[in-house]
């Protein structure tokens, strides 16, 4: 009980300070400080996240399948590199840097070449979600890795363990905190890498919606998207977190 009150009380003052922004929100559109065609208030956001539910959800099925597709992908890709990289020190040297170097292209300008290789389709899509989240789960997972106390290894050696036992029973295992690190973070960059790809072109997705929405003037429109977006990048960090402790129960406290 005293856990689960502490819990709580830990996350109020975040609380109070939504509930500050939203009234200051209020209090600076809705007196006309700032024209409502520049922002909305907060009402007029909720009334059209609500009449616009049904077509928001429409357009939400096609971004979240790119998403999905594209965060199963980069998850298979970056624990295979990262595990790659442990092995093989070679690999290592010469892909972390080249690792690093890809996170300074901006997305935005990624997306426009992947539109031009690949069409208006869900592949180009796909693709700049793999790129978006690659690099924070192999480097999560890589550094986990790492982490590794070289005495576990040593001491599975010294039992007979080959590099499969060694590997299943210690890296793997103790790599897994890094790893739901990195997907965690990925989880979040998942939706945002497929709305910003949907910009650039498509027919269906949140991205299509809000290109259409913003030449139409509609900023509460906008602004319902956004913060559907927002609540939908929560809660897949909400269920990365379950995840993470239904396989790692020896993290739970």
């Amino acid at each position: 009980m005293t856990a689960r009150y502490q819990n709580i009380t830990n996350k109020l003052p975040a609380a109070a300070a939504l509930v500050l922004l939203l009234i200051l929100w209020q209090v600076i559109t809705g007196w006309g400080i700032v024209p409502s065609y520049m922002m909305p208030t907060p009402v007029s956001v909720v009334t059209a996240l609500v009449t616009q539910f049904p077509v928001i959800i429409t357009h939400a099925i096609v971004t979240l399948q790119e998403a999905f597709y594209g965060l199963m992908i980069g998850i298979v890709l970056a624990v295979v590199t990262a595990t790659a990289m442990i092995h093989i020190p070679v690999l290592d040297k010469a892909l972390y840097p080249l690792m690093v170097i890809t996170q300074t292209i901006p997305t935005i300008a990624i997306a426009p070449i992947l539109v031009l290789w690949m069409g208006f389709g869900m592949a180009p899509k796909i693709a700049l979600v793999v790129l978006t989240t690659f690099f924070p789960i192999a480097v999560g997972t890589l550094d986990g890795y790492r982490s590794v106390d070289p005495d576990y290894i040593d001491m599975m050696r010294s039992m007979g363990a080959g590099k499969k036992a060694v590997f299943i029973h210690v890296l793997f295992p103790m790599a897994l905190p890094g790893f739901f690190s990195g997907l965690k973070i990925s989880a979040s960059y998942a939706v945002v890498g497929a709305v910003v790809s949907e910009w650039l072109g498509g027919f269906e997705g949140l991205g299509v919606y809000m290109t259409r929405v913003r030449k139409a003037y509609a900023f509460d429109r906008m602004f319902a998207v956004i913060i559907f977006i927002v609540v939908i990048s929560l809660l897949l960090m909400l269920c990365v977190k379950l995840i993470a402790r239904a396989v790692m129960p020896w993290t739970n406290k």
